[in-house]
């Protein structure tokens, strides 16, 4: 077992382990948590489950379910969004910082990528490939418009003559938000699997989704709740020999 202490609060994660069955392994859903946490300055402790030796314990904690889980006062919660919606709720100001996006569309933008790159990487079809892999470029190129259009504040209205591209760092501003902590866990990982097995690469010409990615990969709240790239590759080798 391994377990990461951060800053402040009595907060238990459960998440999936890795090849090794202990080290972090491949969990969007869990990195999104985790990320939740670290924004909110939450002490907390991960441990690691190999779901090929699951401890008895965990038939009790969660009958049924696969990490990630939380457990808070000793009860315990198994739905990711549900999850989110308490960590936002439970550990809110004047304590904690409020992680809600001001704008609604920061919430869906990037929201069909995920589907997008899962239908890409299990087709078994040859002859479905190419039109896949243009829904998945499709998907990306919505989230770069909407990264490269200006949020509302953004906008001088004085300035007509102005080029209106953002030059914030993240979906709703310059800080990292609940929707972020979303996407950006599935993002990477589709980063990772269709360059690995699919010799596919985000499109260079997508710059502030390059921007957005490098941003990421500068917030200790994201790179050290990532699993690593090796880890993300093995989870989805069996489904890319398909």
């Amino acid at each position: 077992m391994s377990n990461r202490t951060l800053q402040t609060a009595d907060v238990n994660g459960k998440n999936l382990a890795g090849i090794d069955g202990e080290s972090i392994g491949n969990c969007p859903f869990s990195q999104r948590l985790f990320m939740i946490l670290w924004l909110k300055g939450v002490v907390f402790n991960v441990t690691t489950v190999d779901l090929k030796r699951k401890p008895a314990d965990l038939h009790n904690l969660a009958p049924g379910t696969h990490p990630p889980f939380l457990t808070f006062n000793g009860e315990v919660k198994t739905d990711v969004n549900k999850i989110e919606e308490f960590l936002e709720e439970t550990l809110s100001p004047p304590k904690y910082p409020k992680l809600a996006a001001k704008h609604r569309e920061s919430n869906t933008a990037g929201i069909d990528i995920f589907s997008k790159f899962s239908a890409f990487i299990k087709n078994t079809k040859q002859q479905d490939n190419n039109s896949l892999e243009r829904g998945l470029t499709k998907a990306l190129k919505k989230l770069d418009d909407y990264l490269r259009n200006p949020l509302p504040e953004e906008i001088d209205t004085s300035n007509t003559e102005e080029e209106r591209v953002s030059k914030r760092k993240f979906l709703d501003g310059e800080e990292l938000t609940l929707a972020d902590c979303n996407l950006l866990p599935k993002l990477h990982v589709a980063k990772i699997v269709t360059k690995k097995y699919r010799n596919y690469e985000f499109p260079a010409e997508m710059t502030r989704l390059w921007q957005y990615l490098n941003n990421a990969y500068a917030r200790d709240e994201f790179i050290n709740t990532c699993a690593a790239d090796k880890e993300i590759e093995i989870a989805y080798a069996e489904v890319t020999k398909k």
